[in-house]
C-alpha cells in the first residue's frame, strides 16, 4: 500500500525539531500518528541522524508491556541515551504508561533529549500531565486523511466525483485505502476500529456498565451530524423509543465520545454579539464511512455529509470552527484564526433559484467585510460572485 507523506504534518515536526519543548501528537486511533513518526524518523536518518540516536517505543506493542510504569520507562530510556549527542525519543500511545508525565517531564529536562509523544484521546493531556508540563509542550492535532491526501493514494484517471464518492464510501483512515476495491473488508476494519475506541477509550476509562446505551447515544449523534442537539433532546428521544437514559448520563457519554476524538463539537457563536452560546451545539464525526457504517438512511443526507467534510477540513487548516448565529439566521461555519475570520455555507447544489436564495440569505445579513463563501458540488467555470459572496466548487476547495 502506498504511504502518503502528509507533508503539512511532517513540516510541523521538522519545524519543532530539537527545540526545548515536548512535541505532542494527538488524534483518534489509527489516524496515522505512528506512521507519521516513522516518516519523520526516516527524515532524521536521511539528514544525518544515526539510528542509535533514535529511541522509539510503541506501547500498543506487547513487547514493551514491561515499560508501562514511569520509573521503569525512564530508567530504560536513560540507559540508551548517548551523552554527547542529541537523542530523539518517540513514545507512541503514551497513555498506557502509569504516571507517564513524570518520565516525560524528566526527559524534557535533559538538554540532549528531543521528546515526541502521541496519544489516542483528549484526556491524556488533562489532569497531572497538563499541570506538570504546562507551557512546556506544543500539540499537533492529527486527523485522518484530508480529501487531497486521500486522492494522492489513487492512480490518476478517476474523476473528482468518483474520488469524493470513494472518500465517503471507504473513509479517510489511511489503512482503508488498502480496501479501496473491497468495501466489505473496509467496513470490517472500521467496525473493529469503532469497537476498539468504544471499549478501550470510553467504556474502560469511564467505567461504563451499560454499553448498549452508550452505543445508542453514539448512533443518535452520528445520525444527527450537522443538527443542533442537546443532552436533554437526546435523553427525551431515547426515552420515547423505550431506551431510557437520563440527561446527566447522556452528557457523560457525549464527553467520552468527544474525548475519544471520534466526534467533534461545534459551539454556536453569536456573530452580532461576538459571544459564544452555551447550549444546543452541533456534532460532527471524525470519518464519514465510520458514521455511515452505523447509520441507516445515510445516502439521503448528502448535505450534512458535505458539511461534516468541510468542518473537518477547516480544523485541518488550523481554524477554530463554530456554528454562526445572526439575527435568527444560521451560518454553517464561522472559521477563526488569530488573524482572520471566514464565513461558510455548504450545500449539495444551489442550481434551484429558491435554494440559492435561501443559502445566500444568512450570509447577506452579515454586514462586516470578512470573506464569505458558498461551497457546493455544482460544476462551474471558476467561481461565481453574489455581492461579494464567492460560490466555489466544494471539491476544488478541498483540493487547494
Amino acid at each position: 500500500m502506498k504511504i502518503i507523506k502528509r507533508k503539512e504534518y511532517l513540516d510541523w515536526l521538522v519545524r519543532w525539531k530539537e527545540q526545548q519543548i515536548i512535541k505532542v501528537v494527538s488524534g483518534v486511533r489509527r489516524c496515522g500518528k505512528s506512521t507519521m513518526f516513522e516518516i519523520y524518523r526516516d527524515y532524521l536518518i536521511q539528514n544525518g541522524v544515526e539510528i542509535a540516536q533514535i529511541i522509539a517505543i510503541n506501547f500498543e506493542d506487547i513487547d514493551y508491556e514491561h515499560l508501562t510504569h514511569y520509573r521503569t520507562l525512564y530508567d530504560y530510556i536513560k540507559s540508551l541515551l548517548i551523552p554527547d549527542k542529541m537523542n530523539y525519543i518517540f513514545l507512541d500511545e503514551i497513555q498506557h504508561v502509569e504516571a507517564f508525565e513524570k518520565a516525560v517531564d524528566s526527559l524534557f529536562l535533559k538538554k540532549n533529549c528531543d521528546v515526541y509523544i502521541t496519544g489516542s484521546n483528549a484526556y491524556f493531556l488533562s489532569g497531572e500531565f497538563a499541570t506538570l508540563i504546562s507551557g512546556r509542550y506544543v500539540e499537533l492535532k492529527m486527523l485522518p486523511l484530508s480529501f487531497k491526501e486521500f486522492c494522492s493514494g489513487f492512480d490518476k484517471g478517476a474523476s473528482k466525483t468518483e474520488l469524493l464518492t470513494n472518500y465517503i464510501r471507504i473513509g479517510s483512515f489511511p489503512y482503508t485505502l488498502k480496501f479501496a476495491q473491497h468495501e466489505r473488508e473496509a467496513k470490517e476494519y472500521l467496525r473493529d476500529l469503532y469497537n476498539t475506541v468504544l471499549l478501550k477509550d470510553i467504556v474502560k476509562r469511564l467505567k461504563i456498565s451499560d454499553v448498549t446505551s452508550l452505543e445508542n447515544v453514539a448512533k443518535f449523534i452520528f445520525h444527527n451530524i450537522g443538527s443542533i442537539v442537546s443532552p436533554t433532546k437526546i435523553s427525551n428521544t431515547m426515552k420515547s423509543a423505550g431506551k431510557g437514559v437520563d440527561q446527566k448520563t447522556v452528557d457523560k457519554y457525549i464527553k467520552g465520545l468527544c474525548d475519544s476524538l471520534i466526534i467533534y463539537e461545534a459551539t454556536r457563536y453569536n456573530i452580532k454579539g461576538k459571544g459564544f452560546l452555551s447550549t444546543q451545539n452541533k456534532y460532527y464525526c471524525v470519518d464519514m464511512a465510520l458514521r455511515n457504517l452505523l447509520v441507516r438512511g445515510k445516502d439521503s443526507d448528502i448535505g450534512h455529509i458535505l458539511e461534516n467534510i468541510v468542518f473537518l477540513e477547516l480544523k485541518r487548516r488550523g481554524y477554530d470552527v463554530y456554528v454562526g448565529q445572526f439575527n435568527g439566521a444560521e451560518v454553517d461555519f464561522v472559521a477563526m484564526s488569530s488573524d482572520s475570520t471566514i464565513y461558510y455555507q455548504v450545500a449539495a447544489t444551489t442550481l434551484d433559484e429558491s435554494v440559492l436564495k435561501r443559502e445566500l440569505a444568512s450570509l447577506r445579513k452579515i454586514a462586516d467585510n470578512y470573506p464569505k463563501y458558498l461551497l457546493t458540488l455544482d460544476e462551474m467555470f471558476g467561481t461565481a460572485d453574489y455581492d461579494g459572496i464567492q460560490k466555489v466548487n466544494l471539491v476544488d476547495w478541498l483540493l487547494k
